[in-house]
């Protein structure tokens, strides 16, 4: 009688714990690729990768007040990656016209991913259920990953993500 009732718990179990085996990649792996559509165009990370380094945040909701205050600070410190070379991307579930109406409320000058189909979200261990995880990577120009934060304060994002870029180009000077 125990080991079926072992049985059908590991069996209830199992989808939970497939929804959290998605592993986070990790600072130095080669970052996952995906392509997908967004505002203002689709976005391919392939055809990034060597130009720029790619600041990639996931983020819950679009208008919710997590997600807006994040999008605003980076919106805010927009100018200050940007002068590092780096090019802003958010991702989350939401449609691309959900991102369009996002971006031109809170006047977002960087594209947001629609990850509808939660594909970039398992790549990088951000998908959940209902929303993404808030999580921000860095990727550097040789599509590695040179930063991770799995623990974003929405509040201090932009400062975060530049102190991260700032010591990126210093490892790029040695």
């Amino acid at each position: 009688m125990k080991s079926k009732a072992l049985v059908v718990i590991c069996l209830c179990l199992m989808p939970l714990l497939a929804a959290f085996a998605e592993e986070t990649p990790n600072v130095g792996d080669k970052a996952p690729l995906f392509q997908a559509a967004a505002h203002p165009q689709p976005v391919n990370l392939a055809g990034l990768i060597g130009k720029q380094n790619i600041v990639l945040y996931f983020y819950p909701k679009d208008f919710t007040p997590g997600c807006t205050v994040e999008a605003c600070d980076l919106r805010d410190g927009f100018e200050a990656l940007k002068g590092l070379d780096a090019i802003v991307l958010g991702v989350s579930y939401d449609s691309v016209e959900s991102h369009a109406k996002f971006a031109a409320h809170y006047k977002l000058p960087f594209g947001l991913i629609a990850d509808t189909d939660h594909r970039g979200s398992e790549l990088y261990g951000a998908a959940r259920e209902k929303f993404c995880s808030r999580v921000t990577f860095v990727i550097n120009k040789s599509g590695r990953i040179a930063w991770r934060n799995l623990t974003v304060n929405a509040k201090q994002a932009a400062a975060e993500i530049k102190a991260a870029l700032e010591q990126l180009k210093q490892q790029e000077k040695k």
